[in-house]
């Protein structure tokens, strides 16, 4: 399955705010012409919520509905496809102190589930996945992309 890592740095920013940035996903629209719609349901009782994506991919929309799972006090968000186009879609954001700003590491794993165009759409998808992204943090957070994980995976 392809395996997503996007890492970015902001000095305007510390954790904790950056942190409360991203957790706002409805906000995301704002910032990138690929994400065109997120609704966000009210939190459930264990401080989970529930999200509802839209995001532009080859021509067409890719829907999906996630569980966000938020925790304040590590500054991650985790979260996990429940329906939607993909076959699995997982994976978290980090906040993190470094050098005197913050580092924001984006990890994410999915399955297209079309096996026999995997070869194909795989790449498209997680090209797509790193633009959106990069879009994301660097509008929320005015922070400038200092990976995208690709030479790292080369090294492993």
């Amino acid at each position: 399955m392809p395996h997503v890592v996007l890492q970015a740095r902001t000095d305007a920013l510390d954790p904790a705010e950056a942190y409360r940035r991203i957790s706002d996903f409805r906000r995301y629209p704002e910032f990138t012409d690929t994400v065109r719609e997120v609704t966000v349901e009210p939190p459930l009782a264990d401080g989970s919520a529930i999200s509802e994506w839209a995001v532009v991919f080859r021509g067409g929309l890719m829907r999906w509905r996630e569980r966000d799972t938020f925790d304040p006090d590590t500054r991650t968000i985790a979260f996990e496809q429940l329906s939607g186009d993909f076959k699995t879609f997982t994976g978290s954001w980090r906040c993190a102190p470094r050098d005197g700003g913050t580092l924001v590491v984006f990890e994410a794993t999915f399955d297209l589930g079309i096996p026999s165009l995997a070869e194909i759409l795989d790449p498209v998808a997680e090209a797509t996945l790193r633009t959106l992204i990069g879009q994301i943090v660097t509008g929320l957070l005015d922070a400038e992309v200092v990976t995208d994980g690709r030479a790292a995976a080369a090294r492993d």
